[in-house]
């Protein structure tokens, strides 16, 4: 437990530090299957035997100083096929905001993420529709016993001189066997 956190902070302090150095974020351009066309293989032709779904808070907007600043986020949700073997597929990733009113949909179609590969989402600071309260849910499949996926986000911003990093797991809402 206490070595997962020294490395959460860690992470956390070098991503902070990036921002120093990096020009500010745009929006994601282009869709999942165009900008990680090489993590992606074709959707296997098996019945699909287990199914789940990840639910990922994450933070477009905080509230601070007693709710009198608001700090804004950049989101980057990472989605990780953590099998070696099997393809991951992905039937959903949907982006909600604090009402629970759905703001995007970024697949079109579900899409499988080969072993060991990873896609992500990424929601500039400037983007604050989820609000302070956004989530993420995420579907999977797999055609037979597979690790299941890591799924986490990563929000980066600051505040006048002080800059800020932090991650959020995703927590598993269902998994279903066939």
């Amino acid at each position: 437990m206490c070595h997962s956190r020294g490395r959460h902070l860690l992470f956390a302090i070098l991503a902070a530090l990036s921002i120093l150095h990096c020009p500010a974020a745009s929006a994601q351009t282009g869709t999942i299957e165009q900008n990680f066309a090489a993590s992606l293989t074709a959707l296997p032709t098996e019945n699909l035997a287990v199914s789940g779904a990840f639910y990922v808070p994450v933070y477009s907007s905080v509230s601070m100083s007693q709710g009198k600043l608001r700090a804004d986020f950049s989101v980057t949700l990472s989605v990780h096929n953590a099998s070696e073997t099997r393809p991951l597929i992905l039937k959903r990733i949907a982006y909600f905001d604090t009402s629970g009113k759905m703001v995007e949909s970024y697949l079109k179609s579900p899409v499988a993420l080969k072993p060991f590969a990873t896609v992500e989402v990424f929601i500039a600071a400037n983007d604050v529709r989820g609000g302070t309260g956004a989530n993420f849910v995420v579907d999977w499949a797999a055609t037979g016993e597979s690790a299941e996926p890591a799924v986490e986000a990563l929000m980066v911003g600051g505040v006048g001189a002080g800059h800020y990093a932090f991650i959020s797991q995703g927590r598993p809402i269902r998994i279903i066997k066939n």
